[in-house]
């Protein structure tokens, strides 16, 4: 059983938040400690409004990519909007989800940043620390950073520096379109994870786990979900 942190969130203040954030990053391992990946899950979080977070998070088989599970959960938001704080609105969410699968992936995918974040807390890190589990974090735009030009061909990446230490990459995985910020969540090095993130990619810029996930959390879930219930 997963720890249910609504209530006990839903007080802390953003100084209270940063400040643990900072306190927990030392306790990250960017070292690969993974089990033989056999299962990957795409996490997602969608917001049906101002009051309800909705998590997906879809189980697919490793390397073959085909869903074996899935799980829907909604939670009141126990935490304001505030730039660089998001996985206190998400986390709660996530853990309830992951609670309700029948099939524990072995890696995590998450929408979202890892350690590519301005105290090396993003959504994939918390999420990795509170439930102990190998997570990378796959984003779609740059949340801090700088990094070079990306070449063009699919699989090439840059590296993504703050000052002088390597925070991530941005990577391109197809090519002629936007690249993706892949960072270690925890238990996994850099390498490791634009290995499992392009062996997660098919013919789209996402890679499968979050395809599917962002689907079912998204407004067009109902397609993302019939296509599950039709396996």
């Amino acid at each position: 059983m997963l720890p249910d942190l609504t209530r006990e969130w839903a007080d802390l203040t953003p100084r209270e938040a940063i400040a643990m954030q900072q306190a927990l990053a030392s306790q990250v391992s960017t070292t690969d400690d993974l089990p033989v990946v056999k299962t990957v899950a795409g996490v997602d979080v969608g917001f049906e409004n101002k009051e309800t977070a909705r998590a997906a998070i879809v189980v697919l088989s490793y390397p073959e990519l085909v869903p074996l599970d899935h799980a829907i959960a909604r939670l009141p938001t126990p935490f304001p909007y505030v730039p660089g704080l998001l996985s206190f609105r998400e986390c709660p969410v996530i853990l309830k989800a992951l609670d309700q699968l029948k099939i524990q992936p072995d890696l995590l995918l998450c929408d979202g940043m890892g350690i590519a974040h301005p105290r090396r807390l993003g959504i994939a890190t918390h999420i990795g620390l509170l439930t102990g589990m190998p997570s990378i974090g796959v984003g779609k735009s740059r949340l801090t950073g700088r990094h070079g030009e990306v070449p063009e061909g699919k699989g090439e990446w840059t590296p993504l520096m703050d000052r002088e230490e390597e925070i991530g990459a941005v990577l391109r995985t197809r090519e002629g379109v936007k690249p993706l910020f892949i960072s270690p969540g925890h238990r996994i090095s850099l390498a490791t994870s634009i290995k499992y993130v392009m062996a997660c990619v098919t013919k789209y810029r996402l890679p499968e786990t979050t395809r599917w996930a962002d689907g079912v959390a998204s407004g067009r879930g109902q397609r993302w979900l019939k296509a599950l219930e039709d396996l």
